[in-house]
């Protein structure tokens, strides 16, 4: 496998070039970069023609991560709705070309559309992705990205209210209840926040980032849902159509537990880099989120 040497404009046109020579002349539109200081996240894509996106990767820890999405796309494609179109590939050098879907994320649509339909779509898609593993062959665990229950504990007291923290404790000591039963593993997006959603209004059109799939709990899929409102209702009706499509019960404490890890590591990580949190409140409003969530599913 070889990736890019550097990051540069004519660095990702000769890639192209060598690549996709039938795209090679249409002019390159690049994003502008973060995480520039760590090796893991030195991968970017690039707009082609305003037609198609196009992924590299420029250090070893990024490439494995973007061949591991060239492996699932190529495995998965078309048997799991709502992937983008591959346009090309290749792991020597390392590229993967899309079609562009246009369209928004879930966030800039959740407000205005019906919630139940919206989690019919999510839930055809997430029956698909999690009974399609067996189509990779040997699949890695997905790499668990919320912060541990003993750093939260740790930690997390300084940013939020004095009085909430029995809450967090609380919860923490719960979720590792809930969390210590093991239960079946399946292929899972891993990364499912509405950012990684393209809607067209009120329909799914693609599904994107597939860099860290692999095997989890099917509940850690819906890690994000709950905190995509308005309220619980797009959790709720992914969790009812997905039962209806597959028989199988999701579990609302395991669901929510992932959910409640998931959403305090954000608030930490955010607080002690000095990021605002996502829709630019403080971390003791989500803890006042957290106990509205807990209390509407009646955990």
């Amino acid at each position: 496998m070889k990736w890019l040497d550097e990051y540069s404009p004519a660095a990702i046109a000769d890639l192209v070039r060598q690549v996709a020579p039938e795209l090679a002349d249409l002019p390159i539109v690049t994003r502008e970069l973060v995480n520039k200081d760590e090796p893991v996240w030195w991968s970017s894509s690039a707009v082609l023609g305003g037609r198609y996106v196009a992924k590299f990767a420029w250090s070893r820890p990024a490439a494995l991560r973007l061949a591991h999405e060239v492996a699932v796309l190529d495995a998965l494609s078309p048997a799991v709705p709502y992937l983008p179109k591959v346009v090309a590939s290749s792991t020597d050098p390392l590229l993967l070309v899309t079609e562009l879907v246009p369209g928004t994320s879930l966030f800039e649509v959740i407000d205005a559309i019906d919630r139940d339909e919206a989690g019919r779509q999510l839930a055809h898609f997430l029956s698909e992705l999690h009974r399609a593993g067996e189509q990779l062959g040997e699949v890695p665990p997905a790499t668990l990205q919320p912060a541990t229950t003993d750093t939260l504990r740790a930690q997390l007291g300084k940013w939020i209210r004095p009085e909430q923290l029995p809450s967090v404790l609380r919860w923490c000591d719960w979720a590792d209840d809930v969390l210590a039963t093991p239960r079946p593993q399946v292929l899972v997006h891993a990364d499912l926040h509405g950012g990684n959603q393209v809607w067209d209004g009120a329909r799914l059109r693609a599904i994107v980032d597939f860099e860290t799939t692999g095997l989890a709990d099917p509940e850690y899929d819906l890690r994000a849902f709950p905190g995509t409102g308005p309220g619980v209702e797009l959790v709720s009706a992914t969790m009812h159509h997905y039962r209806e499509l597959t028989g199988y019960q999701l579990e609302t404490d395991r669901m929510m537990a992932w959910h409640l890890r998931t959403a305090l590591g954000d608030v930490l990580w955010r607080s002690e880099a000095g990021t605002p949190l996502a829709d630019h409140r403080t971390p003791p409003d989500w803890i006042d989120d957290l106990t509205a969530r807990f209390s509407a599913l009646d955990l």
